[in-house]
Order: C-alpha cells, then sequence, then structure tokens
C-alpha cells in the first residue's frame, strides 16, 4: 500500500473559507490543542504572489515508512539497527516492548492513511477522544523534524544534503506500489531513505512555511 503526502498551507484565504475541506479538522486540532493548553495552529495573512494550493509533496509506500520506524525505535531503544528485507514478527514484538516509548514518537505514534502533523511544538502526539474517532493522535511537525535529524545517521543521510522526496505524478492509489527510487535502490536502507526523504523535506516546509501535513 502507499500514500501521498500532503502539504496544506496555513493561509487565512484557505483556512477561513467556508469550503476549506479541512476546516472541521482544524477546528478539532484547536480544540485539542486548548485542552493541552497549546496554542492553535498558526493561520497567516495571505501574501501576494504565495499559493495557497494544496500540494503534493511526496509519495512512499507504508512498508517504507514501517521500515523507517522500526530503525527509530531500534537507534532510540539501544538496539543495533541493521537492514532487513522485510518486516516481520521482531518489528511487531519492539512495538510491544517499547510500547510506551513508541507513543512518544511523532514519527512512530500516527495512523496510517490519516491524521495530520501541524507546525505547532510540543514533546508527544496528542491523543483526544476526537482525534482517536476522525484519524488518529496529532503530531507536531518540529518534533517529526527532530526524530528524522536523530535517524539520520543510522541510515548513511546528512540532513544538511538529504535525499530528494519522490513526487508522485498524480494521485496515488492505496493500493499502488510505490517503492524506493531506482538510483537509490541498492542501498541497504533505501526503504528507510525513501520514506525519510518525504517526512523530511514536509516537516521542514511545514516548520519554515506554516502548513500542515496530511496523509492521503
Amino acid at each position: 500500500m502507499a500514500c501521498d503526502l500532503w502539504l496544506v498551507p496555513l493561509v487565512d484565504v484557505l483556512a477561513h473559507s467556508p469550503e476549506n475541506p479541512f476546516r472541521d479538522d482544524l477546528d478539532r486540532y484547536n480544540g485539542v490543542l486548548a485542552q493541552y493548553g497549546l496554542p492553535p495552529v498558526p493561520v497567516n495573512p495571505y501574501v501576494p504572489g504565495f499559493s495557497g494550493d494544496v500540494e503534493t509533496i511526496a509519495a512512499f509506500d507504508y512498508d517504507s515508512l514501517h521500515f523507517l520506524r522500526r530503525a527509530y525505535l531500534l537507534g532510540l531503544t539501544g538496539f543495533e539497527v541493521t537492514p532487513v528485507d522485510a518486516l516481520g514478527s521482531d518489528y511487531e514484538q519492539l512495538l510491544e516492548m517499547f510500547e510506551a516509548t513508541a507513543e512518544q514518537s511523532h514519527l512512530v505514534w500516527h495512523f496510517d492513511h490519516a491524521g495530520a502533523y501541524v507546525p505547532v511544538d510540543f514533546a508527544v502526539p496528542l491523543v483526544a477522544d476526537e482525534l482517536l474517532a476522525a484519524g488518529g493522535p496529532l503530531g507536531s511537525s518540529q518534533g517529526l523534524l527532530r526524530e528524522l535529524q536523530a535517524v539520520a545517521p543510522l541510515l548513511g543521510i546528512d540532513p544538511l544534503n538529504p535525499p530528494a522526496p519522490t513526487r508522485p505524478l498524480g494521485p496515488t492509489p492505496l493500493e499502488q506500489p510505490f517503492g524506493p527510487p531506482i538510483d537509490d535502490f541498492q542501498h541497504p536502507y533505501a526503504r528507510e531513505r525513501h520514506a525519510w526523504a518525504g517526512l523530511y523535506s514536509a516537516a521542514t516546509r511545514s516548520v519554515t512555511q506554516s502548513s500542515m501535513i496530511v496523509f492521503a
């Protein structure tokens, strides 16, 4: 299975529009942020020349995302990070053994094909009944960026010279394969790097340009 990463610009012409398809989501996120004593999702004035369009910034398959989450958890818990050809029961055991640790990770504790990251800095993913009913925990783009920077050296990645994300030519069907790019396919951590590149590009843009990241 594959997914696209969308960037939703947080500008007033989009966020305050009655036709904004993310309006209910933003209201829900702001309500949960307030419950945790955090500021609302930042919405900026529109600047002429800046596109307020939703943008598909990257795509990857979910296996690659789970490979990346596995590598991050192994590094975080002190285990050796080694390449694998397929996800097996050891990944499920890792999640079970370190469930409390996983629940504190913006990278790991995020529902597949749902949920969002917002450019508000908070330590751990936010969980509330209204979030779980509508898409899963809410992540921080800043928190996701920190975790991606932490796992990068384990995958042979220099965050100052990151690999480019793989952009889809059109909407990616859920069942469509979307593996690592050919020029990186022989790398032992090709799958991890594939998901890392997409998430890192999205998180960087989210923080610097005030956008929301949405899985679709």
